[in-house]
């Protein structure tokens, strides 16, 4: 799934859609982990949270864009590159899934959601979004259960 559509075709929100008390973290943190992330187009740098950073297999949390698709399926690369890109020419939003494929095997699904903004001047503008890592098994994969803080050191360095 790879979409993107002009930020204000997206639907508005409803009143009171942000309040807490409409939203279920349990059921969230039950089936998945989730963290934000942010862009910004005058640095081309990333910034992700730990989770992220460690299940991209990066060693610090600002990258550019190639260094966070590298370890994506290959097939969607290029897709995913170009969603990038034509968020960052045109205010955004956008979705897509792919899987992160880790050196040694690890498959771990990704759901990615994002906006663009902010584009109105030449290298100026941001991302902002959410990664998405759904806490269930691919063939062959290992699962996500623990928090980053209690990670073994080999598992922080993959």
């Amino acid at each position: 799934m790879f979409k993107i559509a002009r930020a204000n075709a997206a639907a508005p929100l409803t009143p009171g859609s942000l309040d807490d008390a409409n939203q279920n973290h349990e059921m969230l943190a039950q089936f998945s982990v989730s963290e934000a992330w942010t862009g910004d187009f005058s640095s081309g740098m990333f910034r992700l949270g730990e989770w992220s950073a460690m299940l991209h297999g990066l060693a610090a949390q600002e990258c550019g864009l190639l260094s966070l698709i590298r370890c994506y399926d290959a097939k969607e690369r290029s897709h995913i590159l170009e969603l990038f890109e034509q968020a960052a020419t045109l205010c955004s939003s956008f979705c897509f899934s792919t899987t992160i494929i880790m050196p040694n095997g690890f498959r771990q699904p990704l759901f990615c959601m994002g906006e663009s903004n902010g584009l109105e001047q030449k290298y100026s503008g941001s991302m902002v979004g959410v990664f998405i890592f759904p806490r269930f098994k691919l063939e062959g994969a290992s699962q996500i259960t623990t928090a980053p803080h209690v990670l073994s050191d080999a598992q922080r360095t993959l």
